[in-house]
């Protein structure tokens, strides 16, 4: 459990987005992304995508991070 949770988290730190940023960029409640960086519930890979999607509308090199780390990061 986790790996996107890590990439997420990551992401977000290097690119100076906040969880409340992400949340409003996906429509969704804040508690959501918390609970996916704080690796509480791994996000579906349905919500995967909406992750993605989330960043492109605040950083398109961060969603781009994000599907690399989640995808070929070996940790």
């Amino acid at each position: 459990m986790g790996r996107a949770g890590k990439a997420l988290k990551q992401v977000l730190k290097s690119y100076g987005i906040s969880q409340n940023k992400l949340a409003i960029a996906m429509e969704i409640a804040p508690a959501n992304v918390s609970r996916w960086v704080n690796e509480v519930r791994d996000p579906t890979g349905d919500v995967i995508f909406e992750i993605k999607s989330g960043l492109e509308k605040l950083d398109p090199a961060a969603a781009e991070d994000f599907v690399k780390l989640y995808m070929y990061d070996s940790e």
